[in-house]
């Protein structure tokens, strides 16, 4: 049987969906950051990515087509973008951008590879996930060439293997706490590191958005981010393990918008979704309960403040409505 027969399952469909609103976002914001770009370094991996994004909505298009499913909405050039506007990020934010992004196809695109089934489906992700995994490794040595890689801490190797003798192992809130595990310590600091990068992306939209209260929706996911920061690095501290310094160069003082209030909203959102993921995957892997105790309550709060952007989508008529089941109730009432 042709992939020609066999009509798109929900994954696959909600993961072609997402990619090109993902990508038609991406084309914006890289068009700009190109011509903003001031380092050579930077302007190739932008142009790079920038070609990536181009060629896969031009396949998404053409899926989309074959399959006679309309095609989305997303974002574009005319309407979602400000040429004009000046520089708002330096080439040090931007570059941390291109890894922070790769970072994140790299674990969307594994999960689109894995809900594909349909062959086309499955070597079009497939082939998206190579290229992610090229970009990142572009990022990281263009990072590490020019001094601005932060490596997560260092700790000592064991002298052997050993196996957990006491139930204190688990405890944190009361009593001695054990020191970090290698893994609650990556999880620590990367969720650090993503919420300073968030930090400077909220500032720089808070300077320049043109709505008041997308405005202030932005400078409040700013201070959660800085709160959020504190707490992770408060724990880090208690072990004598180096913390990640936040940049005060990242964002210019332009006041002129480069991208529509809709198109900021979206990536805020997105990042939001990301990181209640990441949280998740913290919780997961953390066998102290204080850590638990603490990503539960985080995560709870910026649960809130997605429910709040996603109203803000709403209420602006911002909001592309997903791939989604049959209302039976609404046929039968027709």
């Amino acid at each position: 049987m042709t992939h020609e027969s066999v009509k798109l399952t929900s994954a696959e469909l909600s993961q072609l969906w997402i990619s090109y609103q993902n990508d038609t976002a991406s084309i914006c914001i890289l068009t700009y950051f190109l011509q903003t770009a001031e380092d050579s370094a930077a302007q190739s991996l932008l142009e790079h990515a920038l070609k990536l994004s181009q060629t896969h909505v031009d396949k998404l298009t053409a899926i989309f087509n074959a399959e006679q499913y309309p095609i989305p909405i997303g974002f574009s050039e005319n309407q979602d973008l400000n040429m004009e506007a000046p520089r708002l990020f330096s080439d040090q934010y931007l570059l941390h951008f291109m890894f922070q992004m790769s970072q994140v196809s790299l674990n969307a695109y594994s999960v689109a590879k894995s809900l594909a089934v349909r062959s086309d489906i499955d070597t079009y992700f497939a082939e998206c996930l190579s290229e992610s995994n090229k970009l990142n490794t572009m990022a990281k040595d263009v990072l590490l060439e020019k001094g601005l890689f932060v490596r997560s801490p260092y700790i000592p190797y064991p002298e052997k293997a050993d196996f957990v003798k006491k139930q204190s192992f688990l405890t944190g809130w009361f009593g001695e706490r054990r020191p970090l595990l290698s893994l609650e310590i990556a999880n620590l600091f990367a969720n650090f590191q993503r919420n300073t990068f968030g930090s400077a992306t909220l500032i720089g939209f808070s300077q320049v958005a043109q709505s008041k209260k997308v405005g202030k929706f932005f400078t409040r996911g700013k201070d959660i981010a800085d709160k959020h920061d504190e707490i992770f690095g408060s724990i880090l501290r208690e072990d004598d393990l180096p913390v990640p310094m936040a940049s005060d160069s990242f964002v210019t003082e332009s006041r002129v918008a480069p991208f529509s209030d809709k198109m900021m909203l979206f990536i805020v959102t997105s990042l939001i979704g990301l990181g209640i993921g990441y949280y998740g995957t913290s919780i997961s892997t953390s066998v102290r309960r204080d850590l638990t105790a603490h990503y539960d309550r985080l995560m709870h709060e910026i649960l809130k403040y997605s429910e709040d952007g996603a109203n803000l989508l709403i209420e602006n008529g911002w909001m592309e409505e997903p791939p989604r089941a049959s209302d039976r109730d609404e046929l039968g009432n027709q």
